[in-house]
């Protein structure tokens, strides 16, 4: 994901390597607008298509077009029928083959719908083709997402698992549609909306709550006329222009539940509605008792979109707990120890980000802990939700009775946030960062 939507083209274009843009959106047809707009616009582009239909089965098909029309259809066995292994087995195999057969070409990777394009990343961070990172020979220029306006508000409200709609990718795929849709906007550095409404509020709508579940992201608009192709509505005028080739991928910035550990912001705070869409950033130093939090997750999600951030609670004062809430779920788990629970030793661990940000805002009594909430809905009350988290937290008399005392809250979440290892917390309060 990127965090400088006003890159240029220069730096990458002082880069060799073939320049990769990452496709990725819940909707086959809203794919192929953009793929079909960027290969008629660009004559030295490569498009990559992986049909997963038959997935379950072993079997993928590939499809390569450029813009004299198809040069690959292919058949693809897999060992193991998952998106992990089409990745490593076919999808970084191609990018690698396709930059040394076509040196002075961009590649598009359309990715299937339902697969997340965080996955590419890490699969580029660990897997290598003929001993090598794939990132020797390409470079990941962009991730981009495509939305239809038509669709999203009902994929984002939608409590169906992929399953309920027979888009699972494995028999064990039980993620949920809006947890898909929501992870593609959100790794994103580019959105595109494709609209074919022409409602002006739909449309502000949509344009307020994608900003607000992607503020990092550049933004675009495209409209189509009978489906028959679109029209570029976007400030540059010409999409490909927008999109391709931009140097907008970074890949050291960290995902959304790690953004606020790393520095980043993670939300903007806009709590008056905007078309009925609210976003709100909760941030404190104080612990949640783990109790009140626990018994109010359902009052804090019912209008909800899209939770996300991470916490703190008092019974645990060593784990950072990573919150999500989407598609009418909650999930919670530990995103490793707080710095300030470590010996000093162990600081070279985290990134140069964390570590910064750590200093920044060290707390002598908290250290590096704190909570930094976003939540995104429709028609949320940004007070009430404001007054219920700030209930959850430890009152004044809780906090003076110390972290010894606090572990000996009652605790619904224990053993629900391990850390990685059996390291001991070097102080049950923090020493000063060094």
């Amino acid at each position: 994901m990127s965090t400088n939507p006003t890159a240029t083209a220069s730096a990458p274009d002082l880069d060799q390597r073939p320049a990769v843009t990452v496709l990725t959106s819940f909707s086959e047809a809203a794919a192929a607008v953009v793929a079909r707009q960027l290969l008629s616009a660009d004559k030295r582009l490569l498009v990559v298509c992986h049909d997963i239909s038959a997935i379950r089965s072993g079997r993928v098909r590939r499809t390569v077009r450029g813009a004299e029309g198809l040069i690959e259809d292919t058949a693809v066995e897999l060992v193991h029928g998952c998106v992990s292994c089409t990745l490593r087995e076919d999808i970084l195999p191609t990018l690698t083959r396709l930059a040394g057969q076509h040196p002075a070409h961009g590649i598009v990777l359309v990715l299937p719908t339902v697969v997340e394009p965080e996955a590419v990343a890490a699969a580029c961070a660990h897997c290598l083709v003929d001993g090598a990172p794939v990132t020797n020979v390409v470079r990941f220029d962009s991730y981009v997402t495509v939305v239809d306006a038509a669709s999203l508000l009902d994929d984002l409200t939608s409590t169906d698992d992929l399953r309920d709609r027979q888009l699972h990718a494995a028999d064990d795929d039980h993620r949920a549609v809006a947890e898909v849709v929501v992870r593609q906007i959100e790794y994103a550095d580019t959105v595109v909306s494709w609209e074919r409404s022409g409602d002006p509020f739909e449309q502000a709508r949509l344009s307020a709550l994608l900003y607000r579940l992607a503020p990092w992201a550049r933004h675009l608009k495209i409209g189509a006329k009978h489906d028959t192709g679109p029209q570029d509505t976007g400030q540059h005028g010409d999409l490909a222009a927008a999109l391709l080739r931009t140097g907008r991928h970074d890949p050291a910035a960290p995902g959304p539940l790690g953004r606020a550990l790393e520095g980043f912001p993670i939300a903007v705070h806009a709590p008056d509605s905007d078309c009925g869409v609210v976003s709100l950033l909760f941030e404190t130093r104080r612990p949640f008792h783990p109790q009140r939090l626990h018994d109010a997750l359902e009052d804090l999600t019912e209008d909800l979109l899209r939770g996300r951030g991470q916490l703190w609670i008092a019974s645990q004062p060593d784990a950072v707990v990573g919150f999500e809430f989407v598609g009418g779920g909650v999930a919670m788990g530990s995103l490793g120890y707080w710095l300030a629970a470590l010996p000093a030793d162990r600081w070279g661990e985290a990134s140069d980000y964390r570590r910064i940000a750590a200093d920044l805002s060290w707390d002598p009594y908290y250290g590096d802990r704190r909570t930094a909430l976003a939540f995104v809905g429709l028609r949320v009350d940004a007070t009430a939700l404001t007054d219920l988290l700030t209930a959850c937290l430890l009152t004044d008399d809780e906090i003076a009775d110390g972290f010894d005392r606090w572990r000996d809250l009652p605790d619904p979440f224990a053993g629900c946030f391990p850390l990685d290892d059996d390291t001991a917390p070097a102080h049950s309060t923090p020493a000063e960062p060094s």
